[in-house]
């Protein structure tokens, strides 16, 4: 049996560059035996057979002289979505592997007072996420964040000396021991959602970092579905596989 690294099997079995397949790994997108590739340089039996997920197209939901909303899909980051709008200013970011709304600025008078807006908690941000546990009654999470970065990466959690963060959680439905829920957010601290939901006991079903993994899930169950901003309201469909999940 013949060793090789992850992103070089891959390479050769998609007939692609090694570094086009190694970002494909580093997205999340490449599964072999049903579990998530985690890492591009690991040994891996050369005869392995992988799937290799598409990425769905970045979606203008709506825009005019000063406003871009567009619906980011999953495993892209926002820097990525961002340049394939050169020309407009990105206002919000959304992790990697979380959907939904993204907001650009079309100009710079614009985007000063859409920064206001959102230093002021004045901007309506809803989302959509399927969690560990069972949702029965409205939530509300206000603890402090801080966030810290390790080479590059940052990571989150609830912390008195972070900065405060509310996060309120609404009931949508639940089966078994998962739950749908509507996560409403005042702030727009780093992971908040994430990090808040894991904290009262709901972790994010495919949220390997302060989640829960599964190995049949290659995302973070969250979905940015509805921002208000203005006068404008945006809403992004939730994607396909928060319709489909099956609770079990």
């Amino acid at each position: 049996m013949a060793y090789d690294k992850a992103y070089k099997v891959l390479a050769k079995q998609e007939g692609i560059s090694n570094s086009k397949a190694k970002d494909l790994i580093d997205k999340g997108l490449v599964r072999a035996e049903g579990k998530k590739v985690m890492i591009a340089r690991g040994e891996i039996d050369t005869n392995t057979k992988f799937t290799v997920k598409n990425i769905a197209d970045v979606k203008v939901i709506f825009q005019d002289d000063n406003i871009l909303a567009v619906n980011k899909p999953a495993f892209l980051t926002s820097d990525e979505v961002a340049k394939k709008f050169p020309k407009a200013i990105m206002l919000n970011r959304l992790d990697k592997e979380t959907s939904g709304v993204m907001l650009f600025a079309k100009n710079e008078e614009f985007q000063k007072k859409a920064i206001k807006e959102y230093k002021s908690n004045n901007v309506y941000k809803e989302y959509v996420a399927i969690v560990d546990g069972k949702v029965i009654d409205t939530i509300e999470i206000d603890n402090p964040i801080l966030t810290t970065k390790d080479r590059g990466q940052a990571k989150s959690k609830v912390d008195k000396k972070g900065k405060p963060a509310k996060t309120t959680v609404y009931p949508m439905f639940v089966e078994g021991n998962k739950s749908k829920i509507k996560v409403v957010i005042d702030t727009g601290r780093t992971h908040q959602i994430r990090v808040h939901l894991n904290y009262v006991g709901l972790p994010i079903i495919g949220d390997a970092l302060y989640g829960k993994a599964v190995s049949n899930i290659n995302r973070v169950l969250l979905h940015s579905k509805k921002t208000k901003i203005f006068d404008y309201e945006f809403e992004a469909p939730e994607p396909r596989e928060f319709k489909v999940y099956e609770f079990n």
